[in-house]
């Protein structure tokens, strides 16, 4: 196996992307599991009203989060491209172009949180709102999150499975760790396009 001769600008990237990666993980698994989901009552926008109201501070981080995250895809993506373009320069532009995309979705996530926080808010203009429509309209924004993310995910799987089959044919890893990471990815982007046919699984949200 012939390993490919790799520069200073690499190792600083793959030591960039080995940080970033893994700061991405702790962000969204913090910021979704620890900060958001515990304030979703599902099946009622009036108790998951209530919940935003009494901590609004606590969405509000959980914005930040996803602020944070998606940043931290942009530096990972930038890293992935410093370190695979050697490989393909062109093939490792569109994988990060496809994460660029992921990135860029989750950055709707956080409008549609601030939204959420503004129909729930004490403006003046919302007055013309009853109280149970302005719930309602909160929900939708929040329930659009699930749409962005599985609009955002066949970007995130594709741009794996490109990074995937350059790390192949780089020789920097394992080739048994690439085989799994084409496969793995692949079958991602297949989910990913299954979804939006399960309407059911949309409407649980």
């Amino acid at each position: 196996m012939t390993v490919r001769n790799i520069d200073n600008s690499q190792r600083t990237a793959a030591k960039v992307a080995g940080i970033s990666g893994l700061l991405t993980v702790a962000i969204v698994v913090f910021a979704n599991y620890a900060l958001y989901n515990p304030l979703i009552v599902t099946g009622n926008a009036a108790e998951t009203a209530r919940n935003i109201v009494a901590h609004e501070t606590q969405l509000r981080i959980t914005a930040t989060c996803f602020l944070t995250y998606s940043a931290s895809v942009v530096v990972l993506l930038t890293a992935l491209y410093v370190i695979l373009k050697p490989v393909n320069r062109s093939l490792a532009l569109v994988g990060a172009l496809f994460r660029l995309v992921f990135a860029l979705l989750w950055l709707l996530t956080t409008l549609n949180l601030l939204s959420a926080l503004r129909l729930l808010g004490s403006a003046s203009y919302l007055q013309v709102f009853e109280a149970d429509r302005l719930q309602a309209l909160a929900r939708l924004h929040l329930g659009a999150n699930f749409d962005a993310y599985y609009v955002g995910l066949p970007f995130f799987g594709l741009a794996a499975t490109v990074c995937a089959y350059l790390w192949l044919k780089s020789n920097y890893i394992p080739k048994g760790l690439a085989v799994f990471g084409v496969i793995s990815s692949a079958w991602c982007v297949v989910c990913a396009f299954v979804f939006p046919h399960f309407p059911s699984l949309q409407q649980a949200r």
